[in-house]
């Protein structure tokens, strides 16, 4: 329900105002089902960035969900990592950090990146610089010492 309140009203009996004499203060308060309709003619639209998920699935929140819980993984990763180092452990640090990094990147182009042919490069780009860093990452585990052990040597130094 949208508030209308006439400026002369607010104003005291004779004192006509300087502007917005006939006019109306608008304040959107919150809209009920049947004047949703007459809402908008009074209110700004909003204008969110736009959904890749379809209207009415679960993918939202389920992806939401996923990120909560491996923000929660690389957080009991650490101290898993500098007790119990290993090979299973560097290649889950590698596709956790991988991608946390991908879906954090991902969020940031979301919202500042205008434009389908921007959108469609920026992607291109995000996917090949997830890729690159994967392979990275596992490049060093599987030829040198490994995440974990690297850790532990800038640490002991």
């Amino acid at each position: 329900m949208a508030s209308l309140v006439r400026v002369s009203s607010v104003c005291h009996r004779g004192v006509k105002p300087l502007f917005f004499r006939s006019a109306y203060l608008i304040r959107p308060l919150a809209a009920h089902k049947k004047d949703q309709d007459h809402s908008s003619v009074f209110t700004a639209q909003i204008h969110a960035s736009p959904s890749h998920y379809a209207v009415g699935s679960k993918s939202a929140s389920q992806h939401w969900t996923a990120e909560r819980a491996l923000s929660l993984g690389l957080l009991s990763l650490g101290p898993l990592a500098y007790f119990y180092p290993g090979t299973v452990m560097d290649y889950s640090l590698a596709a956790a950090l991988t991608l946390h990094a991908h879906w954090g990147l991902g969020q940031v182009m979301t919202d500042y990146v205008k434009g389908d042919s921007k959108i469609k490069m920026s992607r291109a780009g995000l996917f090949l610089l997830s890729s690159v860093t994967f392979a990275g990452l596992c490049y060093f585990n599987y030829h040198d010492v490994g995440i974990c052990k690297a850790v532990a040597l800038l640490w002991s130094k």
